[in-house]
């Protein structure tokens, strides 16, 4: 049976494969998480009905992966547009930051005003959610309150990278104050915070080596042919029509 991560547990495997032991860099990780995201959102929302994506970082390792997902989703060929209510600080960030920029990649600028984000939504006809990643800690403070009460009345459809922002990695939406997400992509391992999920769940983590995976039975199911994402269904996840 799959295993699903504590937050220690999970917190636990990232350090070992960033460790002397699993030899990968955290540039090399997002990298690959990246990737593993614009293709489960590009499986499900077609770039010719779905074209223009949002793709809403925060300022940590999570809004890392969304600034990877959104060049390779401008390579796919959708138009993103990246939103960054307060963007990272640190070096491996705002390299990212540059390769967007590089590809032409339009950024809103940061900003406290509400008003950009609104046009945006307008404009965009899917939100990747790269806000918060595992290590989040609830309350969800500002701007990110505002700009989660946006998404979520958006109607747009949403993807989530590994947890919903906002759900506690564990206890999941009890809040109710959470993204309500349409798919969500599990990094590494699926978290326990979302057993309970029920749109489209997909896992990308085919980085995860076989020792790592033996040690703490993770029991990931195998990845097709050359795809970086496998679809996980449960009794709770509803038919495809």
């Amino acid at each position: 049976m799959l295993r699903y991560l504590t937050a220690r547990l999970a917190q636990t495997i990232d350090q070992e494969l960033m460790g002397v032991t699993g030899a990968f860099s955290l540039e090399q990780l997002m990298e690959l998480a990246g990737l593993a995201c614009a293709q489960a959102l590009a499986s499900v929302y077609h770039r010719d009905v779905y074209p223009r994506v949002l793709v809403c970082c925060g300022p940590g390792n999570q809004g890392g992966d969304g600034l990877v997902a959104a060049r390779h989703l401008g390579m796919f060929g959708y138009r993103p547009t990246i939103y960054m209510p307060k963007p990272g600080s640190k070096e491996h960030y705002k390299r990212l930051q540059k390769q967007c920029e590089n590809m032409e990649v339009p950024i809103i600028p940061p900003s406290n005003d509400i008003e950009p984000l609104q046009k945006a939504l307008k404009q965009s006809d899917v939100v990747l959610d790269a806000i918060f990643g595992f290590s989040f800690q609830p309350p969800i403070r500002a701007p990110f309150d505002t700009v989660i009460t946006l998404l979520n009345q958006s109607r747009l459809p949403i993807v989530s990278i590994d947890i919903p922002s906002g759900w506690d990695v564990e206890k999941g939406n009890d809040s109710g104050l959470g993204l309500q997400p349409d798919v969500l992509v599990s990094l590494t391992a699926p978290k326990e915070g979302v057993k309970d999920f029920t749109g489209r769940h997909f896992l990308g983590g085919r980085f995860v080596p076989k020792y790592l995976e033996k040690k703490y039975e993770l029991n990931l199911p195998p990845y097709p042919g050359y795809d970086q994402i496998v679809e996980l269904v449960s009794d709770k996840t509803p038919p495809k029509f």
